[in-house]
């Protein structure tokens, strides 16, 4: 099954001759624009010869993995886009040709197969700068890898174009012992495999008996040897028994071709190790592959093979009915053939043999094929996916934006740990979620991160393929702000829950220490001031308020619980004449209309105190105005208080309505020292949150660099005002960031 790479046509000057070349490409080939195509050859040959080999002459090597990559995929039947890139792909990797030059000259459907197939190379570029390779260590991690390069997959050919190259750089090592075993345990771990999820049997075969040869040379040869050996009289007995059953087929009007199927060397070699058995016991080395019209002559045509020949017990799959979980379908069985030898026999449709050969690829060719069943397991389901892709693309009848069409989003991120192993986590994991799931202590000891070699922030969303490295410092510690679920630091909850064990596991004295100061600092910067702890403490589960604080230190929970807490907190205890700050979503109109409801009166005009601007949920009372209805206040305003010693009649209750009001103007106070780009930092943020400024100013401090801001935002509730100054307080430069009311 070992290839060797064919001569190109060339013209008397020793170059290839790209226009006879392509005439020669299998005639289902789906090329539209032959002139498209051979202005590729040209630019790709034009790019190798730019690079000078060690002898000082044109090395040419690339342009020639361009052509047989080529010739790969055409025989998969691949379309006019995919052999472009192909052939451009050795010249963008090599950097002799970019991406953007790429797209300009043929387009962004190309330049996007060319920099999806240049992603799956990031395990090559790994395995190449290690000392000791990552990939034979072990099965479970060649798997990991494997699902790695799935998940970067979101266009099918992606796949194909990097078998065809993984194929062309195993033929090309074989008088390259340098690289020889390097490639081919990439490839016998990786890209075999995948070529056999994937169903293309004979790219796979060539590259299981390819990497065996070079990683188990010895075996290869005695096995090589062997089958030579007995090639004559193997040939003589096949020969025969395809005109036996050939006459009988006939004879039962059974339209079929028949062939001998040599088995690979590869194959013969792991039966042989797997039911530790002699090389004269694999029966299998003599079989026939009958091809019939339709699935009804594969039975019928079984059934005659069995009566002409006894069947072995046993030995029989009907893969047609049950297909192999890669599509594979036929009907296999050994009988006791002719001078009493053991004889295997597989038939199916010209259909299913395509399938088998060119797995997803004939879909190009056939529409209607069976599609496997679905599975929760998500590798299986992309390899589904994979297998699916084109037949879909045919319904869609567009040849122009199958990557755009057939994009998924994945569930799980594959990144690289600095010595080349591969981490599985869930998709938007960060640097300290990858950093736990190393090991408990690289996470308890964090204090930065690397990604493919760059300083990255620990909030930093990580991408299938990149490398990560984490900086630890020996008295580092977990911080409470990990835990604070809107600053984004972990995504994990494996994660999330080894950072609260680290806090339970310290003093409780130092909990209640430490919670108390968050809860304070949080409150003061909501501008909350008269907040009833022992009554959240209540809603918070807790016997008390310093078993509360405790909590918050210790990171069971969390600032966004709190806050949701006081949301819910009900008006007004009317058995304690202590007031209780009312937090909840905003609340229906009252009969006028207006944003707050009167009890035991009936309409009247009422507007939002401007001294201290309550926000809804918040525990309010109303004045009686002069001719201007009533003044909604904070309960605990300076200014109200002041009203209600003066003239207590004026007074009233007002509560906020039950429907959802859509924003209440806050004043914040931003502090920063001032830079260049700053006010955007900040516009952007707030464009990003999705909160609407109303006013802002600034005053700058030229003597001590520092800028004072002045915002007028529109908010819903708390919990939105909470996140909207965490975030601001998280930009580079801040150094507070509060809610303010008039005194």
């Amino acid at each position: 099954m070992v290839k060797v790479r064919e001569d190109f046509p060339r013209l008397e000057g020793g170059h290839v001759d790209i226009a006879a070349w392509i005439a020669r490409l299998p005639v289902d080939t789906q090329v539209i624009h032959t002139d498209q195509l051979q202005r590729a050859f040209e630019l790709a040959e034009q790019c190798a010869a730019k690079q000078l080999s060690t002898a000082g002459g044109e090395d040419l090597s690339s342009f020639y993995t361009a052509l047989e990559m080529v010739e790969i995929l055409a025989d998969l039947h691949l379309d006019q886009d995919s052999l472009i890139a192909a052939t451009l792909f050795r010249a963008v990797r090599e950097n002799r040709l970019s991406l953007a030059e790429l797209e300009q000259h043929f387009g962004k459907p190309v330049a996007k197969l060319v920099d999806g197939v240049l992603g799956m190379a990031a395990i090559s570029k790994v395995n190449a700068e290690l000392d000791t390779p990552v990939l034979g260590q072990s099965e479970a991690q060649s798997e990991t890898i494997r699902k790695m390069l799935v998940a970067l997959v979101d266009d099918v050919r992606v796949a194909l174009i990097k078998l065809a190259e993984r194929t062309s750089a195993i033929r090309s090592v074989k008088n390259k012992p340098d690289k020889r075993y390097r490639v081919a345990r990439e490839v016998a771990d990786i890209y075999a495999p995948l070529a056999h999820r994937l169903g293309i049997g004979h790219i796979k075969w060539e590259l299981e008996d390819l990497s065996f040869r070079y990683l188990q040379p010895l075996a290869y040869k005695k096995i090589a040897k062997l089958l030579d050996e007995k090639r004559l009289d193997r040939q003589h007995y096949i020969e025969d028994a395809i005109d036996i059953l050939d006459k009988a087929l006939k004879a039962d009007n059974i339209q079929a071709d028949i062939a001998g199927r040599a088995k690979h060397i590869y194959s013969i070699w792991r039966k042989m190790q797997r039911k530790g058995i002699g090389f004269s016991q694999v029966y299998d080395i003599r079989a026939l592959r009958v091809l019939v019209p339709d699935a009804k002559s594969c039975y019928a045509a079984l059934g005659l093979v069995h009566g002409l020949w006894r069947n072995i017990p046993n030995e029989f799959d009907d893969y047609i009915a049950n297909p192999k979980e890669n599509g594979y379908r036929s009907l296999h069985t050994a009988v006791i053939g002719p001078d009493g030898k053991v004889l295997e026999i597989q038939i199916r449709t010209r259909t299913m043999h395509d399938e088998a050969e060119f797995g997803v690829c004939s879909h190009w060719m056939y529409k209607g094929t069976d599609r496997g069943a679905k599975t929760t397991n998500s590798y299986d389901e992309k390899i589904a996916w994979l297998r699916q892709v084109l037949d879909w693309h045919e319904e869609s009848g567009s040849n122009s934006d199958v990557a755009e069409q057939f994009t998924r989003a994945q569930d799980r991120v594959y990144v690289f740990t600095p010595d080349g192993h591969v981490v599985n986590l869930q998709n938007g994991a960060t640097p300290l979620d990858f950093a736990f799931h190393i090991h408990t202590e690289v996470g308890n000891r964090c204090r930065g991160a690397k990604v493919n070699g760059r300083i990255v922030p620990l909030t930093y969303t990580l991408k299938t393929g990149e490398r990560v490295e984490i900086l630890t410092g020996k008295d580092s510690e977990p911080r409470r702000d990990w835990l604070q679920s809107n600053l984004g630091y972990l995504k994990t909850s494996r994660a999330r829950t080894k950072v609260q064990h680290w806090f339970r596991q310290q003093a409780k004295e130092d909990n209640i220490i430490a919670g108390r100061a968050l809860l304070d600092k949080e409150f003061k910067r909501l501008a909350l001031n008269s907040i009833d702890y022992k009554f959240l403490a209540d809603q918070m589960h807790c016997a008390s308020v310093d078993d509360m604080y405790a909590a918050v230190g210790a990171g069971e929970i969390s600032m966004f619980q709190l806050i949701r807490a006081a949301n819910n907190l009900a008006g007004r205890d009317e058995d304690n004449s202590q007031s209780i700050l009312r937090l909840r979503p905003a609340s229906s109109k009252g009969n006028d209309g207006s944003q707050v409801r009167i009890s035991g009166v009936g309409n009247l005009m009422t507007y939002i105190a401007r001294c201290c601007k309550p926000l809804p949920g918040e525990a309010i009372s109303g004045y009686i105005t002069v001719g201007r209805g009533v003044s909604v206040h904070r309960q605990d305003c300076n200014k109200l208080l002041q009203l209600q010693s003066v003239e207590p009649q004026r007074i009233i209750a007002v509560d906020w309505a039950d429907a959802q009001i859509d924003t209440y103007p806050v004043d914040i106070e931003l502090t920063a020292y001032d830079r260049q780009g700053l006010l955007r930092d900040i516009t952007m943020q707030l464009a990003t949150e999705k909160v609407n400024v109303v006013s802002l100013n600034t005053v700058t401090d030229t003597a001590n660099h520092m800028a004072t801001m002045n915002i007028r935002l529109e908010i819903r509730d708390l919990a939105t005002l909470s996140d909207v100054l965490s975030r601001l307080n998280g930009l580079p430069n801040v150094v507070s960031v509060k809610r303010i009311r008039e005194s």
